[in-house]
C-alpha cells in the first residue's frame, strides 16, 4: 500500500441545525411562498440538508427560487470533483421549492421524477453556484419545473427537470 503524501492532513466539518419539525410543522398553515419567504428571512429554520451541503435560499418568487452554494472539498467524490449528488440535491431543491412557492394554503407537493443533466465539472475553485428553478407547467394536479445550476461567471454547470404532484395536506 502507498502512503499518502505528507500534505493530506485531516479536515473538519461541524455542522449545526434546528429541530426540523418546527419548519414541517409550518408547512400548509400559510402559501408555500409565504412559507418559502420565512426560511429564506430566517424566521423559520432551514432544513438540516441545507445546513449539511452548505446551501441556501437566497430567492423566493411566485414559481421562482434560487439556491446558493460554495462548493468546497467536503463536497468532493473520489476523483477531486464535487459529487453527482451535490449537484443533483441542489436541483432537487430548486425544483421542489419552485412548485412550492405557487402552492396556497393547504397543499402540499411530492417529487415524482428528476431527471439530471451533468454538464461541466464543479471544484472548489469554481466559486459560488446558483441553482435556479422555474415552474414551466401548472397543472391542477401536475406541476413540471425546470432547473439550471451555473458558476458565477454564467457557466451552464448542469440542468434537470422534475414533475410534482399535488397533495391536500388535509
Amino acid at each position: 500500500m502507498t502512503a499518502l503524501p505528507d500534505d493530506t492532513a485531516d479536515r473538519e466539518l461541524t455542522v449545526t441545525w434546528d429541530d426540523p419539525d418546527v419548519t414541517a410543522r409550518a408547512v400548509g398553515r400559510t402559501t408555500g411562498l409565504e412559507w418559502l419567504e420565512q426560511i429564506r428571512d430566517g424566521t423559520l429554520p432551514p432544513p438540516p440538508i441545507a445546513r449539511l451541503m452548505g446551501f441556501d435560499l437566497t430567492l423566493v418568487e411566485d414559481g421562482r427560487v434560487q439556491f446558493t452554494l460554495d462548493p468546497g472539498e467536503q463536497h468532493y467524490n473520489p476523483i477531486g470533483s464535487v459529487h453527482g449528488g451535490v449537484y443533483a440535491t441542489l436541483l432537487d431543491s430548486a425544483a421542489g421549492c419552485c412548485v412550492h412557492s405557487t402552492l396556497p394554503a393547504g397543499v402540499g407537493y411530492t417529487s415524482l421524477d428528476l431527471q439530471v443533466k451533468f454538464l461541466r465539472p464543479m471544484t472548489a475553485t469554481t466559486g459560488p453556484v446558483v441553482a435556479e428553478g422555474r415552474v414551466v407547467h401548472r397543472g391542477s394536479r401536475m406541476l413540471l419545473a425546470e432547473v439550471t445550476l451555473k458558476d458565477a461567471g454564467g457557466r451552464l454547470l448542469a440542468t434537470a427537470t422534475s414533475s410534482c404532484l399535488v397533495l391536500s395536506l388535509a
